[in-house]
């Protein structure tokens, strides 16, 4: 009998684990199902009522890199005007750009997934703003959101100088989305500055906790000097270049609108700090290949996607209007070079840092005892200066010590103008033949300077800026000296 009783119990326990083993019969529900997601919205409207006052308004809009936390309202009113203005994308480069918000990017919006956006714009390129009467007409223009699933027929019109268009929209899907103008031709709107991002989070939230978050993104500028000769405060006005555009040959590659800008801006963290990243790469035409030196991506979700992720990872490739959230652990004190490892858009201005040191309590630096105004006078070293500034300024410093290249004050007193021709002239074949140029390498992270392409009467140009700076530092340093007795 008790054999009986154990070979039933036996084989009830062998069904039950039979079925457990086996298909569910619980649905799993899947939050990407169309039924599960909001596919309708009412109809646009447009209006000659026209906003006034600021250019950009919404509690859920971000004006820089240092994102604020999640506002929670599940409708984000968010009124982001064009504007037509000049912009500075690199040292002495004047840009005659094309804006949503009044600003390049445009502010980044935060929301999350099942919120509505109810957005309004109203097409402000008409209205006179200092110094661009003279540099762009009022045109069309309209707003292309990724992160919305709507008809682009409704909502995407483009509206005339004068008009406001409103619609509203739910986010579906969390990610990093772009905006950008759609305006025919939509390669010359974005290029111009029209484009910006949507950071949707997870409806819960993201699934790690960190110390820092911080928007990237990544653009190219296609310019040239205005043909007439224009000029803005004084410096020479930039336009488009169409021919470059079209090439896609880009002057300037730069991070959150600015070459060069978040070097001298860095962001912060201490060390031990996680930091979240959220980089989207607008292009208009351009890869990226994003790269912290000094660290590792723990966590990187493409497209901004906590379901997309992937591990462990030393680079992340971006194309045109990709994104990616990257999480990196702080390892110790420094600064950490954020750059396209496409080392030819690094060198356009892609890069940028994150510094664990407190810039409030550094002493200011005496720039090797010049003036931080001083300008040469001769012709060639003030040609060698702009360009300077405009092309070598993210890697190299002028006496502030060295960055992701040497400190260039003293380098004529380091190396001769031979050596420095040869430099400037072919990097790669003094890498491979020249002692000290393998050296040098080694010394800055492994990072070799790309060929620029410089002619000879480049190269002189940059050499006499380079000897100029050298006599100035001796000279002042001699005044010093003598004023001391």
């Amino acid at each position: 009998m008790l054999i009986k009783l154990a070979l039933r119990i036996t084989l009830v326990l062998a069904i039950s684990m039979l079925y457990a083993c086996g298909p569910s019969t619980k649905k799993e529900i899947d939050p990407y199902d169309a039924s599960q997601i909001e596919l309708k919205s009412p109809a646009a409207k447009t209006s000659m009522e026209r906003h006034t006052g600021p250019y950009a308004v919404g509690a859920a809009l971000n004006f820089n890199a240092e994102l604020k936390p999640l506002e929670l309202s599940p409708v984000k009113n968010v009124q982001l005007d064009t504007t037509h203005k000049i912009v500075e994308i690199a040292p002495g480069v004047q840009f005659s750009a094309w804006t949503f918000g009044d600003q390049v990017p445009g502010p980044t919006i935060r929301a999350r997934v099942g919120d509505k956006i109810h957005f309004s714009m109203t097409n402000r390129s008409d209205e006179i703003l200092p110094g661009i009467s003279m540099a762009m007409a009022p045109m069309m223009h309209s707003m292309d959101f990724h992160a919305a699933m709507v008809s682009p027929q409704d909502k995407y019109r483009s509206i005339a100088p004068g008009q406001t268009i409103e619609f509203e929209f739910t986010l579906n899907y969390p990610g990093i989305f772009m905006y950008h103008c759609g305006t025919p031709m939509i390669l010359e709107h974005i290029a111009s500055g029209m484009y910006g991002a949507v950071v949707v989070e997870p409806k819960a939230g993201y699934p790690t906790k960190v110390d820092h978050e911080y928007l990237v993104i990544q653009s190219e500028f296609y310019v040239k000097p205005d043909p007439a000769g224009k000029k803005f405060n004084g410096a020479p006005l930039y336009i488009l270049d169409a021919d470059r555009l079209k090439a896609s040959q880009p002057t300037h590659t730069v991070f959150n609108g600015k070459h060069n800008g978040m070097v001298k801006q860095p962001l912060t963290a201490k060390p031990g700090e996680r930091v979240r990243l959220f980089v989207l790469n607008v292009g208009p035409s351009k890869t990226s290949s994003f790269h912290v030196v000094g660290t590792i991506f723990d966590r990187v979700w493409l497209e901004g996607n906590p379901d997309n992720q992937m591990r462990g990872m030393q680079t992340v490739l971006l194309g045109s209007s990709n994104s990616a959230i990257v999480e990196m652990v702080i390892p110790e004190a420094g600064s950490y070079i954020m750059v396209d490892h496409h080392f030819a858009n690094a060198s356009q201005g892609a890069i940028g840092l994150i510094s664990t040191l407190d810039k409030s309590k550094e002493p200011e630096l005496e720039h090797h005892n010049m003036e931080a105004s001083a300008t040469p006078t001769a012709p060639l070293a003030v040609k060698g200066k702009n360009a300077f500034e405009s092309k070598c300024l993210a890697c190299h410093s002028v006496g502030q010590g060295n960055k992701l290249g040497p400190d260039m004050a003293g380098v004529t007193q380091r190396r001769k103008d031979e050596w420095l021709t040869q430099w400037l002239t072919a990097p790669e074949k003094m890498l491979a033949t020249n002692d000290e140029a393998k050296a040098m390498l080694k010394q800055f992270n492994n990072i070799p300077m790309p060929n620029q392409g410089l002619s000879s009467q480049e190269i002189k140009q940059y050499l006499a800026y380079f000897h100029w700076i050298d006599e100035s530092m001796t000279a002042t340093k001699t005044k010093k000296s003598e004023a001391s007795k």
